[in-house]
């Protein structure tokens, strides 16, 4: 009899604190309109005078990452890159690797290309 029980259905994700630095990130962040990297982000903190350590600006970026408040892509040197979430749906980023604008594009004919690949080659159940 299998007893293993995957952890993900024990421990239930805990609810973020709501501190200062939380609470400051979040509205550094919603009034940015660019992807930021969070070392950029702490250097912006730090230079407006916050106490916000890098790791916790990293976790608190990764935290809101996990709740969708947050868009994260990967960099051209493979960093994360963070921004605001605009859009309330699934969405993609269109992505300029010289000067890093992004563009938001919900892409109905791109999810059903790859959900008919996916069928297409037994990834998904048809």
């Amino acid at each position: 009899m299998d007893t293993h029980i995957p952890v993900r259905k024990i421990v239930k994700h805990a609810e973020a604190r709501n501190t200062r630095q939380r609470r400051v990130i979040k509205a550094t962040m919603a009034e940015l309109g660019d992807f930021i990297s969070a070392q950029d982000l702490h250097l912006i903190l730090a230079n407006r005078k916050e106490q916000v350590s890098l790791a916790t600006t990293y976790r608190v970026l990764q935290s809101l990452a996990n709740t969708g408040e947050l868009d994260v892509i990967k960099g051209v040197e493979g960093e994360s890159l963070y921004r605001h979430c605009q859009a309330d749906t699934h969405h993609h980023h269109l992505l300029c690797r010289r000067c890093g604008k992004a563009v938001e594009l919900e892409a109905p004919a791109i999810e059903e290309w790859a959900l008919s690949m996916g069928k297409k080659y037994g990834i998904l159940r048809a």
